[in-house]
């Protein structure tokens, strides 16, 4: 049987309206009279109706993340150490956060318009943005607080939290190019991700910067994944001139590369130079260990959970444009000589 506030007031003698303000801890309520009361609920096993008080108070205490169960993403270990990060942020702040799938591309949008319209959450974390992102276009139509992972093309005012992709791709190519490679390659995710756009465009200038030639060829596209590393290495390995350097668009695709590069009887780090972008825990352990950026996924993490709970509540985000630095990591993979 559910205890009610009735119940407490019954055995305590006194008002449901002074039983309600105790429990809320008023001020107007006596010490003693507080006392009693949560004694007396706890005795009875009285639990408070959260949904009820969410209505009254015309939030709803959460946080709404809607993810694409297309692809990878769900197994990317980098997501996973952001995403456990900034859950720490948002239950501490007594928030919780409402995780849906969207099953295709083309139905990301709807869910938010029903979260959005049902009042199920006070803001949203927009995650893996797009260079021009429908789900971004329709919440700020609609003026609804969110942050985002991540960046768009479009001259859009938002709060985010994203990486220097530019940058950190810049300095795999100076690195590679110090150690002598004039033919290096990149394989790459869809460009229709924002991040793999700032990575393209840092190829590109760093490899004009150096004076080497800029061939689109160069740059092959394939899925996130181990296999598509693999598949993407094997189209650029099989041309007249091949790379003596490939930079992955993430580790995965790296740890591919590796195995393609192998199993064409080369040896990485000295036959042709391996590079990834994320710094997962695979590899450091990898044979051999991986050159790779560094992304601050802890810190990112962090920094998108305070902000969601600021959101949520309606409250001013002090610095909403945060663009975080990479760090290069350099291993094995493009330096034979760190492992002999």
């Amino acid at each position: 049987m559910t205890v009610t506030l009735k119940d407490i007031a019954r055995q305590v003698n006194r008002s449901v309206t002074t039983v309600s303000r105790a429990l809320h801890d008023y001020a107007d309520v006596s010490p003693e009279t507080r006392a009693l009361v949560r004694r007396t609920a706890e005795q009875l096993g009285y639990v408070p109706n959260v949904v009820a008080r969410r209505l009254q108070k015309q939030r709803a205490d959460a946080i709404g993340l809607i993810l694409p169960s297309y692809g990878p993403r769900l197994s990317d270990p980098l997501f996973g150490d952001i995403l456990s990060a900034a859950a720490d942020e948002i239950t501490r702040a007594g928030l919780d956060l409402l995780v849906s799938i969207a099953h295709r591309p083309e139905d990301e949008v709807e869910p938010y318009c029903q979260r959005v319209g049902e009042r199920r959450v006070d803001s949203v974390w927009v995650v893996y943005t797009r260079c021009h992102d429908l789900r971004i276009a329709y919440l700020l139509e609609r003026r609804v607080p969110f942050v985002a992972s991540g960046r768009v093309l479009e001259d859009w005012f938002f709060p985010h939290v994203d990486v220097d992709y530019a940058h950190g791709m810049h300095s795999l190519v100076s690195h590679l190019v110090r150690l002598g490679h004039r033919r290096i390659a990149f394989a790459s995710e869809s460009a229709e991700l924002t991040f793999v756009h700032f990575q393209r465009e840092g190829f590109r200038q760093a490899v004009q910067e150096y004076g080497l030639e800029v061939d689109e060829d160069w740059i092959v596209e394939n899925s996130p994944t181990q296999r598509g590393g693999y598949d993407a290495a094997q189209t650029l390995l099989s041309r007249k001139d091949p790379p003596t350097a490939i930079i992955a668009g993430n580790d995965l695709m790296a740890l591919g590369v590796m195995s393609a590069v192998q199993d064409q009887g080369l040896e990485v780090g000295s036959d042709v130079a391996v590079a990834g972008f994320g710094d997962i825990p695979l590899a450091e352990t990898s044979h051999p260990t991986l050159t790779t950026v560094r992304l601050p996924a802890q810190q990112m993490g962090r920094l998108v959970g305070q902000m969601l709970v600021m959101s949520a509540r309606g409250q001013e985000i002090p610095n909403p444009y945060v663009l975080l630095q990479p760090a290069l990591i350099i291993r094995q993979s493009t330096d034979l000589g760190l492992w002999l």
